[in-house]
């Protein structure tokens, strides 16, 4: 990859209104820094979206995607492994994922799992107060001023021991349009979500964090291949030479969530190994991946209803063995997915299967090696940590569990049609309503600034709202009849979003009329908008100064 050379003095400008935690956030010095990163990397950013726009055209007209020949020698190399955990993270047993508002942190940091996995991505709207404040409330958590007294007079602190933190900034794909850079020629463009969040959080907490014997450490989502990997690693390089720190200081773990990744694992551990802790298997986003990829190309690629693609269908348990396997052989942890299903204090009912739910979900990650899960909700965190302290015993991961019985072909990483998605009946009436339900709801609460919301007593996110959506986007184009005879064509699905939105109670200041907006435009036009938040954001959460 080639790297631009830095344009004339950039400058990073702020065009977003002043929000609480800017001034101690967005200083002289982290603007700059964050300026130096998009004078060095914006221009390989660029070219490397547009790579991914030609690779999904090609795919759309009837290619698909394999291990890449050129890499061959990568995989072929038994010699090369990643740098491996950092201090800290050696234990991954448990990881606790959510959104980084004041509560939600200490809530987080008090759950008795090993990792949190402190999200600015999926499980958080991007509003420019989410953006500045979750950056506050990290720098506070790392140095122990976390504790808060809500409005209600209740007051939350953090106990003596607490997780990992480990920070997911947003995707390469998105923008951060209250910030703005300005070149040497005067040429302005909205910054890297990516550069934004990482460069941030670098900047404030590297330092802090090894003097507290632990370390800066990353989850990269959305990547699409081994050269974005290798961007993310040169950005790495940068940061340890201008911040001062030793060379591999900071780790990083991969989410495989898209179908080009699973086809790049080794070559993706390859190019950031000097920064590498493992990868790990982000179900939902993967998912959401094969319907975008393919969603033209015949019922071949179409899924059933979102509550049969489990985690056992074929072409899942394909790519969950292959990122096992993959990760163990190079010495990298692998580090299971999330189950959607939560607890309800209020009804013990729910409560009970989730837990069973969830048990049966991890169970199965630890018999296929994993060495480490994600959980969603403080209560599940018992629940996952039982399975995997079965599993480990005296150990702290299984990496030693080869898995050379693992062999996994591009078709069976291919293989949608064994999910069931194109017999007769596998869509069905109670699976538009769920989908159309999901995506509404979950959208008025995005524009309201929440990322991470239980409906229906499960979890759901923007990666569970992007399959929802494009579900539906899917059956409409395909014409799929359901189970029940209903053929699905746009005037029936507006009938559904009419009987959904009138059941839901209504509030003063709700978002409800947007969020129907913003659903036919992600779900029923023609033009199938490539991620769902880049238009809901750009239309409703930028706010200028």
């Amino acid at each position: 990859m080639t790297i631009l050379a830095p344009a004339a003095n950039p400058t990073l400008e702020i065009t977003g209104p002043a929000v609480v935690g800017g001034e101690q956030v967005l200083t002289p010095g982290a603007l700059d820094f964050v300026a130096a990163l998009h004078a060095r990397f914006a221009g390989p950013r660029h070219d490397l979206l547009l790579a991914r726009q030609r690779r999904r055209e090609r795919f759309a007209n009837g290619l698909d995607p394999d291990f890449r020949p050129e890499t061959a020698h990568v995989r072929a190399d038994p010699t090369w492994r990643v740098a491996g955990p950092g201090p800290g993270l050696e234990d991954r047993r448990v990881e606790i994922t959510g959104p980084t508002d004041r509560k939600m942190s200490v809530n987080a940091l008090n759950s008795g799992a090993k990792v949190w996995l402190a999200d600015l991505e999926d499980a958080t709207a991007p509003t420019w107060e989410n953006v500045v404040g979750g950056q506050q409330n990290l720098r506070d958590a790392i140095r122990g001023r976390v504790d808060f007294t809500a409005e209600d007079g209740r007051e939350y602190s953090v106990g003596p021991t607490t997780p990992t933190i480990v920070m997911r900034p947003r995707g390469w794909h998105l923008a951060e349009r209250h910030l703005q850079l300005r070149d040497g020629t005067g040429q302005r463009s909205s910054a890297s979500a990516s550069l934004v969040d990482a460069g941030l959080y670098l900047f404030h907490n590297a330092q802090a964090l090894i003097d507290a014997g632990r370390g800066p450490y990353l989850y990269l989502p959305k990547l699409e291949g081994y050269l974005e990997a290798r961007l993310w690693n040169e950005v790495f390089l940068f940061t340890e030479d201008r911040l001062g720190l030793p060379r591999g200081t900071i780790r990083a773990t991969v989410l495989i969530e898209t179908i080009t990744a699973a086809f790049e694992m080794e070559e993706i551990l390859y190019e950031l190994r000097e920064h590498c802790a493992g990868l790990n298997a982000g179900r939902w986003d993967y998912i959401f991946s094969i319907i975008k990829n393919f969603r033209s190309r015949g019922t071949r690629f179409v899924l059933p209803d979102r509550a049969s693609v489990t985690m056992t269908v074929p072409f899942m348990r394909a790519y969950t063995e292959l990122l096992v396997a993959t990760c163990h052989r190079r010495g990298a942890h692998a580090i299971g997915g999330m189950s959607a299903f939560i607890p309800n204090r209020r009804d013990p009912e729910v409560t009970e299967r989730a837990l069973a739910q969830v048990r049966a979900d991890k169970q199965r990650e630890a018999g296929q090696g994993y060495d480490g899960t994600w959980v969603a909700h403080p209560d599940l965190v018992p629940v996952a940590r039982a399975v995997f302290d079965a599993a480990l015993g005296e150990r702290t991961d299984q990496r030693h569990r080869l898995r050379e019985d693992v062999r996994v072909t591009a078709a069976e990483l291919l293989d949608i049609a064994s999910a069931g998605g194109g017999e007769p009946g596998a869509v069905t009436d109670a699976g538009v309503r769920g989908n159309v339900s999901v995506g509404l709801r979950y959208l008025e609460a995005w524009l309201r600034g929440s990322g991470a919301v239980a409906i229906d007593n499960l979890m759901e996110d923007a990666a569970t709202a992007e399959i929802s959506r494009s579900q539906i986007w899917q059956w409409v184009q395909h014409g799929i009849v359901t189970a029940e005879g209903t053929p699905l064509t746009r005037a029936h699905v507006e009938g559904v979003l009419s009987e959904v939105l009138g059941s839901l109670p209504r509030t003063a200041g709700d978002r409800y009329d947007d969020a129907v907006d913003l659903f036919r435009q992600v779900a029923l036009e023609d033009t199938y908008p490539t991620f769902l938040t880049v238009p809901a954001y750009t239309q409703f959460l930028v706010d200028r100064a």
